[in-house]
């Protein structure tokens, strides 16, 4: 499966799930539920992935965690949050390039609706 067929997997889950629950729960209620759905869709879902890094040529094993990775090829931050900032939609871009995936969704649950919540994260991915 593509990272792209992966990625319209996904975002039809967090709109399911946001549609089911509605904004204003914490993050991990809506990483618990959304890894159901996911996997309900068929879908390989990893949680909280401790992700090592390199820095002045020390390898660091727990450089940062990741929320979800699907299919160990998509990377997944959830917020809760009533905007999303511009810190935000870095982090998301830092995780593909520290772990070489090349694409990621930061999906934001606080929104009214779900779709103004998405936001995907690109480097290098082909069509």
């Amino acid at each position: 499966m593509t990272e792209n067929e992966i990625g319209k997997k996904v975002v039809d889950a967090a709109i399911a799930v946001h549609r089911a629950l509605g904004p204003g729960l914490l993050e991990t209620v809506y990483e618990i539920v959304l890894a159901h759905e996911l996997s309900r869709r068929g879908l390989h879902v990893d949680r909280q992935i401790p992700v090592s890094i390199e820095y002045d040529g020390i390898r660091f094993d727990e450089g940062f965690r990741a929320e979800m990775i699907i299919e160990d090829k998509v990377i997944l931050e959830l917020k809760s949050v009533e905007k999303v900032t511009a810190a935000h939609k870095k982090q998301i871009q830092t995780y593909l390039r520290l772990t070489g995936h090349k694409l990621g969704y930061l999906l934001n649950f606080g929104e009214a609706l779900m779709k103004h919540g998405i936001t995907m994260a690109v480097i290098n991915l082909e069509e």
